[in-house]
């Protein structure tokens, strides 16, 4: 824990050193959102204001633009020598990767409090008591948790930063072809299935439906067994390919 602990802080001090990855996993979203509120908000119909529908979207939309700088930041220390010199120290490869993964959640939950802020600065207004906004804080930080060990699996696996960066657009993507931006019935029919059966969207309609007083049915429970599938197989995997890798 204390190794894991130290490198997580290291995580931070060169994320902070690198502003453009910051500021390019933070703005995006916050474009987007712009873009689709006061752009394409006006052409779309969800039953209610387009900036409370979408605002939960973009949260899960960001939560994916900083797992890239993750398999990055892990693909880059997997070829640089450095996992050679924390192994001389002693250092395994859970503590380094855990130090990837806590950095990761510590940089989503900043840029998160970022977007959101935005989002009420353009007109979200949230209906949530505060367990509700608590179980939606859980809600998003067991999806950011499972998807940053998703990235530090894929930077284990990328030879490149390059190509691990490259592997991310995959999860970018996901949020795309679900309920962020437009309802699923508003959709060719050929794509419900997978809009509708995807792991973006159950954690979306979770999120939505605490901060906003809809109806979850049984996408709370959807959502964490999603969640609890990838963490766990990320964090199997990851180690399996890491002892590969290093051996």
């Amino acid at each position: 824990m204390s190794d894991a602990l130290t490198l997580s802080g290291r995580c931070l001090r060169l994320s902070r050193r690198n502003t453009e990855a910051l500021l390019t996993s933070l703005m995006l979203p916050i474009m987007l959102m712009l873009l689709f509120v006061y752009l394409f908000g006006g052409a779309i119909r969800t039953g209610t204001e387009y900036v409370t529908y979408v605002v939960p979207g973009v949260l899960l939309l960001c939560a994916g633009y900083g797992a890239s700088i993750t398999a990055v930041s892990v693909s880059h220390d997997m070829s640089s020598g450095l996992v050679d010199r924390l192994r001389s120290l002693d250092v395994g490869g859970a503590a380094f990767l855990a130090g990837h993964v806590v950095a990761s959640v510590a940089r989503n939950a900043a840029s998160t409090v970022v977007v959101l802020g935005v989002g009420i600065l353009i007109g979200f207004r949230p209906d949530a008591t505060p367990p509700e906004w608590v179980a939606a804080a859980g809600m998003l930080t067991l999806f950011v948790v499972a998807l940053s060990w998703f990235a530090a699996l894929i930077g284990v696996l990328a030879k490149t930063p390059e190509g691990a960066s490259g592997f991310t657009f995959f999860v970018m993507f996901l949020p795309y072809p679900s309920s962020a931006f437009v309802p699923i019935a508003t959709m060719p029919a050929w794509i419900h299935g997978f809009a509708e059966h995807q792991p973006v969207t159950p954690v979306i309609e979770t999120i939505r439906s605490l901060l906003l007083g809809t109806r979850a049915g049984t996408d709370p429970v959807q959502a964490v067994a999603w969640c609890s599938a990838i963490l766990v197989a990320s964090v199997a995997l990851a180690g399996v390919l890491f002892r590969r890798r290093t051996a």
